[in-house]
């Protein structure tokens, strides 16, 4: 670590984390559970999961799975939004000794048919709403077992049945589907699986720290998600990095036990992932919100106790600061707010703590490093406007395209070491070996200037990826389906300032036919993009900007839609 970064470290925070303690993550959970058992963990639509609960129904669905007879390893897709669901069954998957491959609920059938071939994953567990979208491409993916939940599955008796029965038959968020059971397939109840699985037994765990614990898909260069192989050891070692850096501003809750913290962001992303493991860890419980773009019901639940800790992107703080109800909330126990997946903005931070009196704090990390990276101290009384220091374990570096180390002041490519870094893509020798410096670093992708007082400050990115609300969408992947689009030459997709994303996506696009219209474009996208990789705007060219060797310039594209 850089000397003057070690001279800034918070008091009682240590340098280093150890995670050679544990054997495996179901041997932190294990440890968790025998602790906790009494300790609430979750909280979803006012029904609560205790740590004993979670450990009983984690280790019957891990039982269920183990009976399946799936190869040791096997990846277990997870698409499920912020519901109990998802902690057993993350849990469960890691105590049977397989390998989670987290999915984005809202995919189309494009993207999840990608993931589901890439990762090789044999079973899923998928929330109904979303069943509709597996129907249309599970006959040519590996999966042969496919758990459905139910919206109230785990929110009890009667109360859970008629969530469950309002979503269905209410509000209509679950489209008819039918899943395939020839070819061996089967298909179970959520419900079903938990009672099948509490009277099987549990074999051992098998995993090492080496083993792979997730696959976390992230942008591909070549226009397809890539998974970032992330082992036991690289998600424990997250975990107590996370815990050494929080624990400070959390302790003043007096009592970890009694630390809510808010889990709105999805829990299928690294970042809110890793916090949720560092709930387990420390014992203290999550406010699952399931649909956090309904602010006014967002707002509701702030309202109803105290809550120590909201991790949010700088969109999601800005969309509570917009409503009118937020000045309602009681901050009196917010002890820290936590900014990543996107760059916070200073306007959206003073805004912030005027209304809340917490600081936001500002951090960096990437899927590939699970979430963890450098961080402000949360102690700190103002916000910085730079990503902080790296934290216990990390060495960070700027370097340039040579690999050699620049002096402070100069900026560079931000490249990472540290025992929370991933072991490479999966599948992707070529992407593994352009990802690393010969001396062990991880190249990021973002420039970053570093500072003498140890701080770095990022400003640019040296790839062309795009940051909407936290979530990385390579223009390659929004290039690459727009092209297929009748009438559609060529196309070239650049990031454009926007004051609620962080970024929005803009295309410009070159026609064969004028008859072609930015509504036809962006209604073929709809069907083929997640909403959040989307464009926001079409722009017709006669042509675009290249090199001598035909590489579309999209920086020239880009500079000129913000200017």
């Amino acid at each position: 670590m850089h000397p003057s970064a070690i001279a800034n470290y918070p008091a009682g925070v240590p340098r280093e984390v150890d995670p050679e303690q544990y054997r495996s993550l179901a041997h932190l959970f294990e440890e968790s559970f025998e602790r906790y058992s009494a300790r609430p963990f979750s909280v979803c639509m006012e029904r609560w999961m205790s740590y004993g609960e979670l450990d009983g129904s984690s280790k019957a669905l891990a039982g269920w799975l183990q009976a399946q007879g799936l190869e040791p390893g096997a990846r277990i897709a997870i698409m499920l939004p912020n519901v109990p669901q998802f902690a057993v069954t993350m849990v469960g998957v890691l105590r049977a000794g397989y390998t989670c491959v987290n999915v984005n609920p809202l995919y189309t059938a494009r993207e999840l048919e990608h993931q589901l071939r890439d990762s090789g994953a044999t079973a899923i567990v998928i929330l109904e709403n979303f069943a509709a979208t597996l129907e249309q491409v599970i006959e040519r993916t590996a999966v042969r077992h496919v758990v459905v939940a139910a919206m109230g599955d785990l929110l009890g008796g009667l109360y859970g049945t008629w969530i469950t029965l309002a979503v269905r038959h209410l509000a209509k968020m679950v489209p008819a589907f039918k899943l395939p059971l020839d070819d061996g397939r089967t298909v179970t109840a959520f419900p079903d699986v938990l009672a099948q699985g509490a009277g099987l037994p549990l074999r051992p765990d098998a995993s090492t720290l080496d083993s792979v614990a997730f696959l976390q898909y992230t942008g591909g260069t070549t226009g397809l998600s890539k998974g970032a192989v992330l082992t036991h050891r690289n998600i424990v070692a997250a975990t107590m990095q996370a815990e050494a850096w929080f624990t400070p501003a959390l302790e003043r809750a007096g009592d970890l036990s009694k630390v809510n913290s808010i889990a709105a962001l999805p829990l299928y992303h690294i970042f809110a992932l890793t916090l949720c493991l560092l709930a387990i860890r420390q014992g203290s419980h999550l406010t699952l919100i399931p649909n956090p773009r309904d602010i006014g019901k967002f707002v509701e639940v702030l309202k109803k106790r105290p809550f120590h800790m909201l991790p949010a992107v700088n969109t999601l703080f800005n969309a509570l600061l917009m409503h009118p109800d937020f000045k309602t909330i009681d901050f009196s126990s917010l002890f820290v707010s936590q900014a990543g997946g996107m760059a916070a903005s200073e306007g959206t931070a003073r805004k912030w703590f005027d209304a809340t009196g917490c600081p936001m704090i500002e951090g960096w990390g990437m899927s590939e490093t699970c979430a963890i990276g450098t961080n402000n101290p949360v102690m700190n009384k103002s916000f910085t406007g730079n990503i902080g220091l790296p934290l216990p374990g990390i060495d960070i570096a700027i370097k340039d395209d040579e690999g050699e180390t620049l002096p402070n002041g100069e900026p560079g490519e931000l490249c990472i070491k540290g025992p929370n870094v991933m072991v490479g893509y999966y599948n992707q020798p070529g992407e593994t070996a352009a990802a690393f410096t010969a001396d062990g670093y991880m190249r990021t992708g973002d420039i970053a200037v570093m500072q003498d007082d140890g701080y770095s400050r990022i400003v640019d990115r040296k790839k062309d990826m795009i940051l909407v609300s936290g979530f990385n969408v390579f223009p390659n992947e929004v290039e690459n389906v727009i092209s297929l689009c009748p009438g559609v030459v060529e196309c070239a997709a650049v990031g454009i300032p926007d004051e609620k994303q962080g970024e929005a996506i803009k295309v410009f696009v070159v026609r064969a036919d004028v008859s072609v219209t930015e509504d036809a474009v962006l209604r073929y996208c709809q069907d083929q993009l997640t909403g959040y990789k989307r464009p926001r705007q079409i722009e017709f060219r006669e042509s675009l900007p290249k090199t001598n060797v035909g590489k579309i310039l999209r920086r020239q594209l880009r500079q000129g839609s913000v200017a």
